[in-house]
Parts: structure tokens; C-alpha cells; sequence
């Protein structure tokens, strides 16, 4: 493996670097008489800065023409619009795999991939997910690079006192949950206090309805969908609700009251044994227990236990501008970041699955269990992505799980899902 400088001092850097970008305002210098060209590097990931700042150190030694600078930034999609408008593109972008992504994507700004090398490397059912959320066209507008997985936590040390082995189907993981709560232990900790917390699981359990083209559809059919219409929420998502309803009468009292924090405390003490979330998780979890075993398990929702899935996100996708006048330089930078070792490094660090095919995972146990389904492929992106923002998907099921009234939850995102459509044209590639 490359030999990599140390961290020490990188924070130093890095706010060098930001208060440079205030300077040049997003835009790259020309070539300087130094002949060294400079790139702005858009960077979204407050907690993936030093990283980026010793993968940027070690570039810029094997590349002493170029100068790579730093921008990372809060809110993101925020600023890269305004960047956008403003004719200021960066010279390289990273952001989260969002439906703002795929918008900006069909909006036709970035550069297609298409015929590079490099997109070659990379595990063909990660960029199926970038593609399922919007291209220009047949482009290929980004690189997917890290990855997460959506599914359930659960405590490996308490499943294996229990005797319990990891569900494959609905039924057995019901049969898990009844266990546990027979020995006193319980299953799952609730964290509805912070809304968003209900959908980590709608979006592992609708994942299954959701394939066979269901968004597709949705968008083809714009305002008209309804209880009578080809696909809907209401004809396609019953089963996947009653299940999601069913897995929160598993949790703890005062369950509505409970954060997101509070879940990953009780999580990392001990006190019950699986959480709905991913592994973003991971690292507060681990900063209060180093020593947890955890793993993670796909929602067994499938009635064929060879045809589950695991809901990935691809956490950082690489782009850049579709007309960068330095884009030679920049693709050197993209090719870097996407060679093994770099991935490999950068992926351990942030507890996420490397993109690149061959790439080695961490022995982080919860990675290692989660391995297979990329390998095989059998992942599928997060379907909160392809639902338009302005449809508060969070708080109709927060309430959902309040309630128990899959009827109105369902109807009310098919009423949503017209209003929206209503109002806008849908966006569907070039």
C-alpha cells in the first residue's frame, strides 16, 4: 500500500484551504506562471475532511502540477446550486447520492462518464442506483464511491447468548422478536421523538414494492394516480406499511418520545437488541461502547429468502462540471481518488463500503456482514430519494406508526404525489 502522511496538522490545512476558496469565490486560478493548475474540490462532508485533506496531500505529491483546494461545505445542495447558477462550477464535486442529485443530473450540468476508464472499476449495482435517480439522457453524470447500508442493527453478543440466528424470512424475524421478549430483552428501540428516525425502515421494507419500475410509473402517470391507477401507495405499499407497524409494536415504552441519540445510547449499553437504522449509526454507537459486536441484517421481507435486498445509499458520489476547462486535471484527481488503496482507506474511515470492485472492506463487523449483498449485487436504493421533497414523507409516517392507519398514510401520499405532479413537469432524462 502507498506509504500516506500523517494526520497530524491536517486541520490546520484544511482551514488554509477553506480560506482560500473565500478568496478565489468557487472558482478555480487559470494555470499560474509556476505552471501548476488549481482545482476547486467541492466537498459536502464535514466529517470527511481530514480525510480528503491526506488523500489531497498525497495526489498533490505525485502530481506536482496541480493544486488541489478544499471547499467543504454545510449545506451542500444549497451551495451547489448557487454555484451552478452563478457559472462558478467546481472543478471536482462530491455529494450525497440524494433525489437533488438526480435532479441536477436530468438538469444536464454534469459531465458524462460514460467512456472513462474508470467507470469500469466500479461495482455496476452501485451506479445502477445513481441512475435510477435521474441521468441526462443514456449519461453517466456521476461516480458512485462509498456506500451505506440500511437495515437492522442488532447486538451479535445478545443474539448469541440467546441462541438466535439471524432471520432470512418475516416470520422467523417476528419469531426473534417474540424470543427476546419472552428472556425480557427488548427487541427494538423506538426513536420517533425525531421523525425522521420511521424512515430508515420504510424505505428497507418498500424497497420490495418499489421494484418493477414502480416510481417509473408513478411519474408517468403524474396527478392521476390514485386508489384506481396502474400502481399507487395505496394499491402497492399496504403490506410493506403493516409490516413496518407490526416490527414498532416490538419497541420500548415512551418509544414516541425517544431520539435518535437516546436509541444509539440504549443501543451501545446493552439494552435492547436491534435498532432500525444503518450504519451511519455506527460510529456514535461505537463512541459510547467501543466494544459492541454488532452486525447488520437486510429486512427478510421477501417471501424467497434469495431474493432479499439490502437498501444501500451511495453515500458520496464523485462529479464534475459537463464543460470544466480543466478537466484533464481533473480527471488525474477523480482517477486517484477511485484507486484502490485511496477507497479502501477512505471507506474505513468513514465506516462505508468502497465502490470499487476488488476493493477491500474493513474488518469492521457490521461491514463485513453486509459484503455479500455487494458482491452479489443484491442492493437497491433508498426510495425516499425518488419521493419529491415537498411531500413530508417523514411526518406522514411518524404519524403512520402513531396511529396505526395505513389506509389514511397511503392515501394521503397518493393525494401529495398529485398535488405535486399538478404543479410541475416531470423530469425524466433528456
Amino acid at each position: 500500500m502507498r506509504q500516506r502522511l500523517t494526520r497530524r496538522g491536517r486541520a490546520a490545512a484544511a482551514a488554509g484551504a477553506i480560506a482560500l476558496l473565500a478568496v478565489v469565490g468557487g472558482c478555480a486560478d487559470d494555470p499560474s506562471d509556476d505552471g501548476v493548475t488549481t482545482l476547486n474540490f467541492f466537498q459536502f462532508k464535514g466529517e470527511a475532511l481530514e480525510d480528503f485533506d491526506e488523500i489531497i496531500a498525497d495526489f498533490e505529491a505525485e502530481n506536482p502540477d496541480i493544486r488541489v483546494v478544499q471547499n467543504q461545505v454545510a449545506d451542500a445542495d444549497t451551495a451547489i446550486r448557487t454555484l451552478l447558477v452563478k457559472d462558478k462550477t467546481p472543478d471536482v464535486i462530491t455529494l450525497n447520492a440524494s433525489g437533488n442529485f438526480g435532479r441536477l443530473a436530468q438538469a444536464g450540468v454534469f459531465y458524462d462518464f460514460s467512456d472513462e476508464p474508470v467507470l469500469d472499476t466500479i461495482n455496476p449495482a452501485v451506479q445502477e442506483i445513481l441512475a435510477d435517480l435521474g441521468t441526462y439522457g443514456d449519461e453517466v453524470n456521476g461516480l458512485g464511491y462509498v456506500n451505506n447500508a440500511n437495515g437492522v442493527i442488532y447486538n451479535q453478543e445478545i443474539f448469541d447468548a440467546q441462541g438466535l440466528e439471524v432471520p432470512e424470512t418475516w416470520d422467523e424475524l417476528v419469531a426473534v422478536c417474540d424470543a427476546l421478549e419472552a428472556a425480557g430483552i427488548t427487541p427494538f428501540y423506538g426513536t420517533l421523538a425525531d421523525s425522521w428516525t420511521g424512515l430508515p425502515s420504510f424505505n428497507a421494507l418498500g424497497a420490495y414494492p418499489a421494484m418493477d419500475d414502480f416510481f417509473d410509473k408513478m411519474r408517468e402517470q403524474g396527478e392521476d394516480t390514485g386508489p384506481d391507477s396502474e400502481v399507487s401507495f395505496q394499491k402497492d405499499f399496504v403490506e410493506a406499511m403493516d409490516q413496518q407497524y407490526e416490527l414498532f409494536g416490538y419497541m420500548q415504552d415512551g418509544y414516541r418520545g425517544a431520539t435518535y441519540d437516546d436509541g444509539n445510547a440504549a443501543f451501545a449499553n446493552g439494552e435492547v437488541a436491534m435498532l432500525l437504522q444503518g450504519i451511519w449509526a455506527l460510529s456514535p454507537i461505537k463512541g459510547i461502547n467501543p466494544d459492541i459486536q454488532a452486525g447488520i441484517f437486510p429486512y427478510p421481507a421477501a417471501d424467497d429468502p434469495a431474493d432479499r435486498v439490502l437498501v444501500s445509499g451511495v453515500d458520496v458520489v464523485v462529479t464534475m462540471g459537463k464543460d470544466s476547462p480543466r478537466q484533464e486535471e481533473a480527471l488525474r484527481f477523480i482517477d486517484y481518488l477511485f484507486e484502490k488503496d485511496v477507497i479502501e482507506e477512505f471507506a474505513a474511515s468513514q465506516n462505508m463500503v468502497p465502490s470499487v470492485k476488488g476493493a477491500e472492506l474493513s474488518d469492521e463487523p457490521a461491514i463485513q456482514s453486509v459484503a455479500p449483498y455487494f458482491d452479489e449485487g443484491r442492493i437497491a436504493g433508498f426510495i425516499d430519494h425518488q419521493i419529491p421533497p415537498s411531500i413530508p414523507l417523514a411526518a406522514i409516517d411518524q404519524q403512520f406508526l402513531f396511529s396505526g392507519d395505513a389506509e389514511a398514510a397511503l392515501a394521503t401520499l397518493d393525494s401529495e404525489w398529485s398535488k405535486v405532479a399538478a404543479r410541475t413537469i416531470p423530469v425524466t432524462g433528456e
